[in-house]
């Protein structure tokens, strides 16, 4: 888990793997669009059975919750159960491709530079599987 503060608030970061382990009746995490739901307490309450979250527990339920056409009262209720936010790179490798870009962005907005091979070694890394060299 990890921490970040964006306007003024402390926005909690897990990794998949952590969510993945909460999926019993004793803690039942979900994740809708990046967010994660603590839905544990909410499991005999949900309209459509508990068995419905039960089967999205650890996971990322997304579709499902839009597929169902949830009402603008049920995304206020879930958004009372958001815990925190899943990690934007740490478990999704394709992220860790866009860095040297999204580097380079940052620069240019900033006026800074850096030699290019700098910005290339990241991105050849991650091309090679996450190997250093």
């Amino acid at each position: 888990m990890e921490n970040k503060e964006t306007d003024g608030k402390d926005v909690k970061y897990y990794r998949l793997s952590e969510v993945e382990e909460r999926n019993s009746f004793k803690s039942t995490w979900i994740i809708i669009n990046n967010k994660v739901y603590d839905v544990t307490k909410f499991l005999e309450e949900h309209p459509g059975g508990e068995e419905v979250l039960r089967e999205q527990a650890g996971g990322d339920a997304t579709e499902s919750f839009e597929d169902v056409g949830h009402s603008t009262d049920a995304r206020e209720m879930a958004s009372s159960m958001v815990i925190g936010e899943l990690h934007p790179c740490v478990e999704k490798p394709e992220m860790f491709l866009l860095m040297p870009l999204l580097l380079c962005i940052s620069l240019r907005m900033t006026g800074t530079s850096l030699p290019n091979q700098q910005i290339q070694r990241p991105y050849r890394k991650a091309q090679a599987g996450g190997q250093t060299g």
